[in-house]
């Protein structure tokens, strides 16, 4: 009996050939591939090469070639099934057990793929063949090419074809049935092809076995534009995803995978060389297909239309995954421009600008914030509380509890500023909960502001009109490029905040967020939120209100360096009444008054 593909597929999904080998052999990294010396032979200069990316090992000076089950047979002479097991063992899968039912199920998959294969062949040819140029110039006008129709094996069903006679010559109806190509009708008492007269996309596995197929419709009349296989017994559209075979052999090369809605969109984006790409035929984005390509790539890319259905299509997708959330692995999101999808965009505008775009993806907390913005109230407690809600029940359900209080830690900060005064009474509710009266309250604020000096407490408000007024602040860099703060920590923090204003990785943002900094500047930033007084004052200021106030803060500051440079003078003059320090003195007083 052997063990099924898919078996062993995933044993080689869950290890690397370079943690099997590095048990045995002790490698070093040379560019994409390790290097050692041969288990099979011996050398003093390593000839024995390990490639995960292609999932072998070589050895030069003995011709030995194979994947982890054949270097554990080949160095431990172990039986095939004796590989497999310990294999198992060590990526953590239960042994295979052997059932006449598990032979049984083995041999209708075989036969389920080959039907598939068969049919996928056939529609294929019939469209490389020349038979309907018209279905070559369609795709053609949607610059589709000849390279990813071969690629992609893609195929045309027409609509009167005799493949089902061809079937039935080697499978029997239950069989021919049973792979979802053909359904009976009653009432013609025959079996239909369910996809004729439509485009094939034949979906593979991760194994790149045919085990679906998508339809594309060339006449106005059918009432779904693209319809999928039916589910199987082997076949769950809400586990798999078109193109996972090719976009995982990128995995130990990028980080990141594209999920698109539409068999074309793949198409296009691997035409212009992004590989990185894959769709979740026709169903909504599932826990089980983030799983599946979380095996590969921990910064998955959901990138749906533009339009209204398509923001909110990934807003459900967002809500749905929150829970799942895992410290190492990410989700993000990518709003395309309105009308515009993946396949649209990319041939309107070319790769280098789908890429640069693609910079713009946001995190999944912060995608659901700004979808949650955009419908709330400000000024309508009902409105807020419904928000809040809803909130609450998302980070609630994360499943890692660490995760979840940090998003909702985040979420109510959020919250809180859009409501300050309220914010000010529930922060302070605990600190003054003894006083008997406001004045107390504003006695304790001002003793804890009296902890910075008058220019420590400018440079926060300085700070905290750049934080949250980014637009602005980046079309006058030149404001904040020569600024110089109290210390070399606050130093430090401009130096980072001008490269944030300046990456393209921020251009959307108006305000920063807190999480793109380390913990030290986190500390910094929670500062300047508190005690920044121009936060009362600067909402609902233009532009140019805004830079104006920026210039007046700094003509603060800029009066209490001269003023204490103007002390410091006048105490060495006392003790010391040099004419050079005393000429210097008089002039910084006239610069002074001057203002």
């Amino acid at each position: 009996m052997k063990y099924p593909k898919e078996y062993l597929e995933e044993i080689k999904l869950r290890l690397k050939v370079s943690q099997v080998v590095a048990k045995s052999v002790k490698l070093k990294k040379r560019g994409k591939e390790f290097i050692g010396l041969s288990p099979f032979s011996n050398e003093k200069t390593p000839s024995f090469t390990v490639n995960d990316e292609k999932g072998f090992y070589h050895c030069f000076s003995s011709a030995e070639h194979g994947n982890i089950f054949d270097f554990l047979m080949k160095t431990k002479n172990y039986k095939f099934g004796e590989a497999v097991r310990t294999l198992a063992s060590d990526a953590g899968m239960q042994p295979y057990r052997f059932t006449k039912q598990d032979e049984e199920k083995e041999n209708r998959r075989k036969i389920y793929n080959t039907i598939l294969e068969k049919y996928a062949n056939y529609c294929h040819n019939e469209l490389v063949s020349g038979k309907h140029p018209e279905i070559l110039e369609y795709l053609s006008k949607r610059k589709m090419t000849n390279e990813e129709i071969v690629f992609f094996k893609i195929g045309y069903a027409s609509i009167k074809n005799d493949f089902y006679e061809h079937l039935k010559k080697e499978f029997d109806e239950k069989q021919i049935s049973s792979s979802g190509i053909y359904y009976f009708d009653e009432n013609k008492k025959k079996y239909i092809d369910r996809f004729r007269n439509r485009i094939i996309f034949p979906v593979k596995d991760l194994n790149g076995s045919v085990f679906a197929l998508g339809g594309r419709t060339l006449s106005k009349t059918n009432f779904a534009k693209y319809i999928n296989s039916p589910e199987t017994e082997f076949y769950k559209k809400g586990n798999n995803l078109y193109n996972i075979n090719v976009a995982k052999e990128l995995r130990d090369k990028k980080d990141e995978v594209f999920i698109v809605e539409g068999y074309m969109d793949v198409v296009n984006l691997h035409k212009f060389g992004i590989k990185n790409v894959v769709a979740n035929l026709g169903t909504a984005i599932t826990e089980r297909q983030i799983d599946l390509i979380w095996r590969f790539f921990k910064k998955p890319i959901i990138c749906l239309d533009g339009d209204t259905s398509g923001r909110k299509a990934a807003l459900r997708a967002a809500e749905r995954l929150f829970p799942i959330m895992k410290p190492d692995f990410n989700i993000y999101f990518l709003t395309l421009p309105e009308n515009l999808d993946p396949d649209s965009y990319i041939n309107q505008k070319g790769k280098e600008s789908f890429i640069k775009f693609a910079e713009s993806k946001v995190e999944i907390p912060n995608f659901i914030w700004n979808s949650y913005y955009q419908d709330i109230d400000k000024n309508n407690p009902h409105s807020l509380t419904i928000c809040e809600r809803k909130i609450k029940t998302l980070c609630n359900n994360v499943q890692d509890k660490t995760l979840a209080k940090y998003f909702l830690d985040n979420f109510t900060r959020r919250i809180n500023e859009l409501t300050p005064n309220l914010n000010f009474k529930k922060n302070n509710f605990l600190k003054f909960k003894k006083a008997t009266n406001p004045l107390q309250q504003t006695k304790d604020l001002y003793k804890h502001r009296n902890k910075f000096e008058e220019k420590e407490l400018k440079e926060f408000s300085i700070l905290f009109l750049i934080i949250n007024n980014l637009d602005i602040f980046r079309k006058n860099i030149e404001l904040i490029s020569d600024l110089t703060f109290s210390n070399s920590l606050m130093n430090e923090f401009k130096e980072k905040l001008i490269n944030y204003l300046l990456s393209e990785k921020f251009f959307g943002r108006k305000k920063l967020e807190i999480e793109d900094f380390d913990q030290k500047f986190k500390n910094i930033i929670n500062l300047i939120n508190n005690n920044a007084s121009v936060k009362i004052i600067y909402k609902n200021k233009n532009d140019t209100e805004i830079v104006l106030m920026f210039n007046e803060i700094m003509d603060q500051i800029n009066k209490i360096k001269l003023t204490k440079k103007i002390e410091s003078l006048e105490d060495k003059v006392s003790l010391n009444l040099d004419e050079n320090l005393y000429t210097e003195l008089l002039s910084l007083r006239n610069q002074l008054k001057r203002g």
